[in-house]
């Protein structure tokens, strides 16, 4: 017993070390074994796993007598942002998406704005017309909810009101922050956001559409997102805790699929955490296709796995 006790300090850390080196080789052992592969079923079902998005309970009331007015706002600019990427069009999935969120929106008493192409600004790429969108819906509503429009609620279930409650903790409106992000590998991410009605929200639009030096053209990147993560990233520690909240979990309402490739292999291997809070798994809230080709086809086959046969 006595040599066995001597032994154990230095035979921990090399067990760890073996548990290390296994969980680095595991992601790029599954890729190779028999189509699905094995890394992307057990990601699907991340839920199932232990995984938690959303708290189990919560009370996300509203004050008494208090409704918040929401609003989900999307667009398409209907294949324009797919001219630097091949495959990478939106042509017709605004209105496979719309179709979603209007029954979602239905369903819980909010208001969708579904911008068609027209309003989207000519002078600069698709991608930045969220800003000007949401700059002139602000003042009419208590929350604006931002969906790129390649998303689809997978989980009607779950209300936006109990989302925002899950990041703030309370149900004050006049006590909230005013920006609620969630970050993938890259940073904070412009795809899926709420914006709450507020003076410091409409200085904070006004800014980020004056980052012009962030617009890009000819390519997938279109320069509002590294504008957003910039001014967000330059905040003074005050202001970021009074007006920013940034999610715990992405997959809380910015899922993204797992798709078997070198790049994403090699993200689940050095970014294991980040992979595991957003991958989508069966029970989210909302699936986004960001930076997947044929986003119409994504878009059809998870209408399918959630729409009752």
């Amino acid at each position: 017993m006595a040599a066995r006790e001597r032994r154990s300090p230095h035979h921990r850390p090399r067990l760890r070390h073996r548990h290390l080196l296994l969980l680095l080789l595991l992601p790029l052992l599954l890729l190779f074994f028999p189509l699905p592969p094995l890394s992307a079923v057990l990601l699907r079902r991340a839920n199932s796993l232990g995984r938690r998005c959303l708290p189990l309970a919560d009370d996300h009331r509203a004050l008494p007598g208090q409704r918040l007015s929401f609003s989900i706002v999307t667009l398409s600019d209907e294949g324009l942002s797919g001219r630097g990427a091949r495959g990478r069009s939106f042509r017709g999935v605004l209105a496979a998406t719309a179709r979603n969120k209007r029954a979602y929106a239905a369903a819980h008493g909010y208001s969708l704005a579904a911008l068609p192409p027209g309003a989207v600004d000519p002078g600069r790429p698709p991608a930045w017309s969220k800003v000007l969108a949401l700059r002139a819906r602000l003042r009419r509503h208590h929350w604006l909810f931002w969906n790129d429009a390649d998303t689809v609620v997978t989980n009607p279930g779950i209300s936006l009101e109990r989302i925002l409650f899950s990041v703030i903790g309370h149900s004050d409106f006049d006590a909230s922050p005013d920006l609620i992000l969630t970050e993938d590998v890259n940073g904070v991410n412009a795809g899926l956001f709420f914006i709450r009605r507020s003076k410091w929200s409409e200085r904070f639009l006004d800014t980020w559409w004056n980052h012009t030096s962030f617009v890009q053209f000819g390519s997938t990147k279109s320069g509002d997102n590294a504008a957003l993560k910039h001014i967000v990233g330059h905040l003074s520690p005050e202001e970021t805790q009074a007006h920013v909240r940034i999610a715990k979990m992405q997959c809380l309402f910015n899922s993204y699929p797992w798709v078997a490739t070198w790049k994403s292999v090699h993200r689940l291997i050095f970014h294991p955490s980040t992979t595991w809070k957003g991958v989508y798994s069966d029970g989210d809230f909302m699936v986004h296709f960001a930076g997947l080709n044929d986003k119409r086809g994504w878009t059809s086959k998870v209408l399918r796995e959630i729409t009752p046969s």
